[in-house]
């Protein structure tokens, strides 16, 4: 079953709890876009919105940490509500290392790659970790267009991941919506991450939708 994670970057914050009630019945996950304005150009949220989202909702929390140095965050995430924390191979020197920390912590890795790294980069941790979070659009705003070349990237990603026989989700996160979907799916993506399709638009429609994908 394809999952939906919903993106509150794109919700009214004002109302957060009443927005993730609206969307609850139609979604999986929430997705909190954790920016420090370093490692991409804005900033967003931290540990106190984390926290308000795990009172709102019983949902797994995944957090998206594109931040610099993450390692001296991933507890706090994990303390404060995340079930998935995801890191940017990008930024971590030591990915091992930070992998481990999440896990140890009690929380699922997920290592996110921009759109120009490869996946041929993660051969050497791809059974160390729960998933791969591929950014089909440049990390640091929501809204933007989809990068066509990322259906290749995730047709890639899940190629590897059935030669070496592993259990390791595939998460797609920038432009998903009702034209690029079922290229995403067909290709392997297992987890949608998704904002303005979800809070901006009729959810209930776009499930249905994503029921009806036949990849052949």
């Amino acid at each position: 079953m394809i999952q939906i994670s919903a993106s509150i970057l794109a919700c009214d914050l004002s109302r957060l709890a009443e927005e993730i009630k609206r969307v609850e019945p139609f979604i999986d996950m929430v997705h909190l876009d954790v920016m420090d304005g370093v490692f991409v150009p804005n900033i967003t949220f931290g540990l106190p919105l984390l926290e308000a989202v795990r009172r709102c909702t019983n949902l797994p929390v995944d957090a998206h940490l594109m931040i610099i140095d993450a390692d001296k965050y991933v507890e706090r995430f994990v303390k404060a509500g995340a079930s998935i924390v995801t890191v940017h191979y990008e930024a971590c020197t030591h990915l091992h290392r930070t992998i481990y920390k999440i896990k140890e912590n009690g929380a699922k890795a997920f290592v996110a790659l921009n759109p120009h790294t490869p996946v041929e980069v993660l051969v050497d941790i791809l059974q160390d970790i729960d998933g791969v979070l591929i950014m089909t659009v440049n990390p640091g705003f929501s809204g933007q267009k989809f990068i066509e070349s990322s259906v290749k990237k995730i047709a890639r990603m899940k190629r590897m991941i059935v030669e070496n026989n592993l259990d390791v989700k595939i998460m797609v996160d920038g432009g998903v919506n009702e034209e690029t979907v079922e290229k995403v799916v067909c290709a392997g993506a297992e987890i949608l991450v998704m904002g303005y399709g979800i809070f901006r638009s009729d959810a209930r429609v776009f499930r249905k939708k994503l029921e009806e994908i036949k990849c052949f």
